[in-house]
């Protein structure tokens, strides 16, 4: 099965994308994520001015199939949450990469990026996954 995967953004092995704009990054979960979780219906987003380290739970999301933590790609402050999501959290199976975008970070540490993977990475990786 081949899965969106936008090329301008990083993605962590654990599905969730950031894309930097300056010192600050938008955070998501990927196609695949959205895919494997099936319909989502709950979205549990963290409060404005948490602080949360790279990998760490900064979230919860739901489906009618199961429940799966969000965790943070790099380490940062939330400077804005998407109560959109929250409120109709459907979004996510059909726009992942883009008005269902989860938290607006700023980035504590900008070299944290250097771990993540870009679009081709992801796209091996993901590859490797369905074997």
């Amino acid at each position: 099965m081949t899965f969106k995967i936008e090329p301008d953004l990083r993605y962590a092995k654990t599905d969730e994308w950031i894309r930097v704009e300056g010192d600050e990054g938008v955070v998501g979960i990927s196609d695949y994520a959205q895919d494997a979780l099936s319909d989502i219906v709950y979205v549990e987003l963290p409060n404005t001015g948490d602080m949360f380290a790279a990998g760490t739970t900064f979230g919860v999301v739901e489906s009618v199939k199961a429940a799966s933590d969000l965790l943070l790609p790099v380490s940062g402050e939330v400077l804005a949450t998407n109560d959109a999501v929250v409120d109709s959290p459907e979004m996510l199976n059909s726009d992942p990469f883009g008005a269902a975008w989860l938290v607006r970070i700023r980035l504590s540490d900008p070299s944290e990026l250097d771990a993540l993977m870009d679009a081709t990475a992801y796209a091996a990786y993901l590859e490797s996954r369905e074997h």
